[in-house]
């Protein structure tokens, strides 16, 4: 076992979860971290727990530093199991501790999901935690990404505990920003937050708000590494996220039974990088929808395309439509295509499922007979164009 301290008095004591590959729907190809933390003060704090299969890596770490029946409080930022499902076992193992978490939605979770009879204590906006030489201060950030969401500053250390926002899944030995690929760290960030995050982009600018008022010179995340590099990178880039800012860029995302949505996926993507505009292309047979979505955040255009199947959407279709529906992305525009044999509906059926999704079409649907023809592939070719154009403005 091995613990890191973070600041002075403040120690990583969580788990790494080095071979999980799916989390909930989300492909976690680099694995995960369960972040937990303990404050050595006056009162002795534990930050969050892990998913319960961890529960012993946690506690063999925290007996490198203390005594588990030692621990005065454990905070619970978030009730989701894969930081709260070793919470009945740490209660054991530190059977004085004080459980904190957020009034109604953070105590109703926890007694509903744990079935707790024990007293709590709540806490709300402007609620603070006197543990010695350092007062821990409670910011409610419901609904991100759950309504018990919070996050927990400490001023002494310039320490915001973050809970689920700015983290990423990503497992390794390390445990800081600055001793990791940078392109790494942000690139599992991204994708965090398009998976996880994006449907609540409205409310983000009222949590940064609240934050901007702290000095904050380290960020530790439940998940992932922790910033201390640069946490106002992070900051900045949920900002920009949250504000639905793009780059000249388009996803086309299709498939494709006989390979001819796949020709014209291809032409189309021809018309758009011929005017200048960067194009990830993929085949949702060979794609993972979360790595898809990733690049969704950022672009400007999103293209779908599919074969019609019994006078609608090929079934892989209507999955990722119905993925990127639930997270919401902002400030695009789109369009549909397709291929069909004695009767069409797939490139119409998409169209209105992208509408619905809050994305503006631009392009009538474009949807060819059997195998498409050269002049066909040519139309193909300008309609990318066509959208080109209105990316570039």
């Amino acid at each position: 076992m091995s613990t890191v301290e973070i600041a002075p008095g403040v120690h990583w004591v969580g788990a790494i979860d080095w071979n999980i590959r799916n989390f909930h729907g989300y492909s976690t190809h680099r694995g995960t971290t369960y972040n937990a933390f303990l404050i050595m003060d006056e009162k002795v704090v534990l930050v969050d727990t892990v998913k319960h299969p961890f529960f012993y890596e946690m506690l063999g770490r925290i007996k490198e530093i203390v005594d588990p029946e030692k621990i005065d409080y454990i905070i619970s930022n978030h009730v989701e199991m894969d930081h709260s499902g070793s919470l009945p076992m740490m209660l054991k193992a530190a059977p004085r501790a004080e459980l904190v978490t957020s009034e109604k939605f953070g105590e109703a979770g926890l007694r509903k999901h744990f079935g707790f009879d024990r007293p709590m204590l709540t806490v709300k906006e402007g609620s603070s935690l006197d543990i010695g030489k350092r007062k821990l201060v409670f910011v409610p950030t419901p609904m991100l990404h759950w309504p018990d969401s919070m996050v927990t500053y400490s001023p002494h250390d310039e320490l915001l505990f973050s809970s689920d926002a700015f983290g990423q899944h990503l497992a390794t030995s390390e445990r800081f920003d600055d001793e990791v690929d940078p392109a790494v760290v942000m690139q599992e960030a991204a994708k965090y937050y398009a998976n996880i995050l994006m449907p609540f982009a409205h409310l983000i600018p009222g949590a940064l708000k609240k934050l901007g008022g702290l000095s904050i010179k380290i960020i530790a995340p439940d998940h992932g590494v922790i910033w201390r590099a640069d946490p106002g990178k992070i900051i900045s880039a949920y900002s920009e996220w949250s504000a639905g800012k793009t780059r000249k860029k388009a996803v086309i995302v299709f498939d494709t039974m006989w390979h001819s949505t796949a020709k014209m996926a291809s032409a189309i993507a021809d018309g758009l990088f011929s005017k200048g505009v960067e194009v990830k292309l993929y085949n949702l047979t060979a794609s993972d929808k979360s790595d898809i979505m990733t690049h969704v955040l950022d672009a400007a255009a999103v293209i779908v395309g599919s074969p019609t199947l019994n006078n609608g959407m090929f079934p892989s279709v209507a999955e990722f439509l119905c993925y990127m529906k639930g997270l919401k992305p902002k400030g695009k525009i789109g369009a549909a295509f397709g291929s069909y044999g004695w009767n069409g509906g797939a490139a119409k059926a998409i169209a209105q499922e992208l509408q619905q999704t809050g994305i503006e079409i631009v392009e009538p649907e474009l949807a060819f007979k059997w195998v498409p023809t050269e002049s066909e592939l040519a139309e193909c070719a300008a309609f990318g164009r066509r959208i080109a154009d209105k990316i570039k403005g």
